[in-house]
């Protein structure tokens, strides 16, 4: 049995002995490391296996990190088997013998001023879940499910770890896997949580995902078993040295969802900074700008650090990205604001590969000549909303098909060069929503009454909405109804859905078009670039609507079905011809001051989709200009540059950054075909960019040299020959 200790004697000689607090080491930084050992990450390895750590020597990991001109370091200290540090309290790993590697890092760090914080995993299986099954979750039948339990003695256990970390004198804490699971079952049914579930909402646990009333309680239940387990560890962290940093690696982002026991809001905070993580493996490459964007979101009072990879496929694979791909990545995380993490994982025996450290050196150093052009305020032109009600109880098992309304949105106005933020429905304030001159409901079908009552003043004072899909159509626990919560800001019955997917739009001939003057002239507007007269496909949810106040555009169409089909005996997977006109596939609605446009369709969903077109996309570039002709910026540049637009009223400047990504094309997988992973950006690119500022600019530069910009007016050219490069605008 592993002994409780709550704070040892040391640690209590070394909280009477804190100095003054000082300014916290993570305010100005913008690049660091993350190293720890690879070989024992999955758990249960062999602890008498001598090679494993044998060369995880501390110092040579902060020589090499300075070399990077990393400015700070993460060092692995515990996971789920051994502890990389002289501990009372957990089995070190197998080749350390005598050696101390914290002890070692921190001495040598001291000689560089360079922060140490340490790696301390929570919930990892491994030995130590294996010698404690008190602490374990269980199943609704009582069985072990190879995860710490919140509610239990794990806790404690977790103090008294943190309690002997600190006696090192650290910095601080990166806390990792606050998870409850990435999958089924989800939850844990121990005697502990059915107790305090009961004395908390005074029933019995439910035995499952019921998805009712009941449910609803067992999620609510998770979700403060985590915020409990995370204060009360960050409380007690504090309570030994106030000075010391904490932050958990956060799971509140798609594609995570309410199986991690995280909502985005609730557990974003309960740390010093947020920390998130991204990787084109496992976000896409789209979303690494989306999740610092989103990390912000969640805690907007708070910096942000992403932690990113060396290697290509995730962590501990032992390869090493090219130079460019992880330029690309870092300036494209710096770019939204964060500051960035690289985590290298050592060989088994613990050694350092050379060529990483070179690579990172000249990212790091590249970012820091640069650093002066990265946090100011961003420029953003469209809110995207995210309703964590709609990802639990409308996503349910399955949230990417929530999800991938999300991130259609994300992806289309990122092609289309338009600024985007994030909005959260746990923490949308009026101001928030007044801060975008268009907020965007990309298919979010739970709304409460408080929300639509904000989106009714928001839009009744002068904002404008973009509404898609299904959005308003559910209600809390995720059934749909029959009247969409939105249909005063619509202008529109609900006449019913399409049971499809593969929906069909098509725009009418200008000799068509609604005849009152200004219906005329938006209905141009949203249709500008469409051939008339021709269906195209936007796959994804579709409502039919009988206008009430709003003007209609364009046609909607269900989808053919076969014999078969109608049987069911055939799928729909694969997209159908149009058949017959429904209803109306756009709507606009003037509500006091400002204008609601709706999608009966979803162009957002299509645009994440498998069968996404570019006239999908292309139909929400047209809503945003005719809700918001005149942006402080508008860019046209390819669709494979994106564009981050921040501004500093203080000196006057509007910075462009342009980040572009540039990958060949790939062949098919050898296995879970259409899965393709991006291939890895080798040569600097060179493409073409244009700058309209609606404000006047009186000098325009471009920071590389290589790059070449000239200005007429308000609008700047430039052609660029790199991943990046920031635009400066003097006005």
């Amino acid at each position: 049995m592993v002994p409780l200790l709550l704070v040892s004697a040391q640690a209590r000689i070394l909280s009477q002995a804190i100095p003054a607090k000082t300014e916290p080491w993570f305010d100005h930084v913008v690049v660091g490391m993350e190293v720890g050992p690879t070989g024992a990450q999955f758990g249960y390895s062999d602890p008498n296996d001598s090679r494993y750590c044998s060369r995880f020597d501390g110092r040579e990991i902060v020589r090499r990190a300075v070399e990077a001109d990393a400015q700070y370091l993460v060092i692995w200290a515990r996971d789920g088997d051994y502890a990389y540090y002289n501990s009372k309290l957990l089995p070190k790993a197998p080749g350390l013998g005598a050696r101390d590697p914290l002890r070692e890092t921190l001495d040598e760090a001291r000689k560089h001023n360079l922060p140490v914080v340490a790696y301390c995993v929570v919930q990892q299986g491994g030995h130590f879940l294996s010698k404690h099954p008190e602490w374990e979750m269980r199943d609704p039948s009582g069985n072990r499910i190879g995860r710490f339990c919140f509610n239990s003695g794990y806790l404690e256990a977790m103090k008294a770890i943190v309690a002997e970390l600190l006696e090192y004198g650290i910095a601080g804490f990166h806390i990792d896997m606050l998870d409850q699971g990435f999958g089924p079952p989800y939850g844990c049914w121990c005697d502990a949580c059915r107790a305090r579930f009961e004395q908390e909402f005074g029933h019995a646990m439910p035995g499952g995902p019921t998805w009712d009333v009941a449910w609803d309680d067992m999620l609510e239940f998770r979700y403060r078993s985590s915020e409990r387990f995370e204060k009360a560890l960050a409380a007690h962290i504090k309570s030994i040295n106030p000075n010391a940093s904490v932050d958990f690696n956060y799971h509140g982002n798609p594609p995570f969802s309410f199986e991690v026991g995280q909502r985005p809001v609730q557990h974003a905070g309960n740390g010093d900074f947020i920390t998130g993580e991204t990787g084109v493996w496992g976000f896409s490459a789209l979303t690494v700008g989306l999740n610092a964007e989103f990390y912000r979101a969640a805690a907007p009072h708070q910096r942000v650090q992403v932690a990113m990879q060396r290697g290509v496929r995730m962590y501990h694979d032992q390869t090493t990205r090219p130079l460019n791909d992880i330029r690309w990545e870092l300036l494209t995380l710096l770019a939204h604001g964060a500051f960035v993490t690289m985590v290298d994982k050592t060989g088994f025996d613990g050694r350092l590969d050379p060529v990483a450290y070179e690579r990172v050196g000249t990212a790091f150093r590249e970012a820091q000549a640069k650093g002066r052009h990265f946090g100011q305020k961003s420029v953003a032109e469209v809110g995207i909303y995210f309703s964590s009600r709609t990802r639990d109880w409308v996503g349910k098992d399955k949230p990417a098909d929530y999800f991938q309304s999300f991130q259609g949105a994300h992806k289309a106005l990122v092609y289309e060069h338009i600024q985007y933020g994030v909005l959260l429905d746990e923490n949308v304030t009026p101001e928030k929503l007044e801060q975008f001159p268009i907020v965007m409901l990309p298919n979010a079908g739970v709304l409460s009454h408080r929300e639509i009552r904000m989106l009714q003043s928001y839009v009744e004072k002068g904002g404008k909405l973009l509404v898609t899909g299904r959005s308003g159509l559910f209600d809390k626990m995720g059934a749909q109804v029959n009247e969409s919560m939105l249909s005063e800001l619509i202008g529109a019955r609900t006449i019913g859905k399409l049971d499809s997917l593969d929906n069909w739009v098509q725009f009418d001939s200008e000799d068509r078009l609604p005849g009152e003057k200004n219906a005329k002239a938006a209905a141009k507007a949203l249709s500008a670039d469409f051939q008339s007269d021709w269906p195209f496909l936007v796959k994804g949810p579709a409502v039919v609507y009988a206008p009430t106040s709003a003007v209609a555009v364009g046609e909607l169409f269900k989808p053919h079905r076969t014999t078969r089909q109608l049987a069911g005996k055939e799928g729909t997977d694969w997209p159908m011809s149009p058949d017959a006109k429904v209803g109306p596939a756009i709507l606009i609605n003037r509500v006091g001051h400002g204008e609601v446009i709706t999608f009966a369709c979803s162009p957002d969903y299509a645009t994440a989709s498998e069968h996404h077109i570019v006239e999908a996309r292309r139909l929400i570039r047209n809503a945003v200009r005719h809700l918001n002709p005149e942006p402080i910026v508008q860019i046209s540049a390819p669709a494979n540059v994106e564009a981050v637009v921040t501004d500093d009223p203080s000196s006057r400047t509007l910075r462009v950054h342009f980040l572009c990504y540039n990958a060949p094309p790939q062949t098919t997988p050898a296995r879970e075909r259409p899965y393709v992973l991006p291939a890895l950006i080798e040569d600097r690119p060179m493409f073409k960019a244009a700058i309209r500022a609606s404000r006047p600019i009186k000098h325009a530069s471009a920071l590389n040299r290589s790059s070449r910009s000239t200005r007429s007016g308000n609008t700047v050219q430039v052609i660029v020959e790199d991943i990046h490069d920031v635009v400066l605008l003097r006005y």
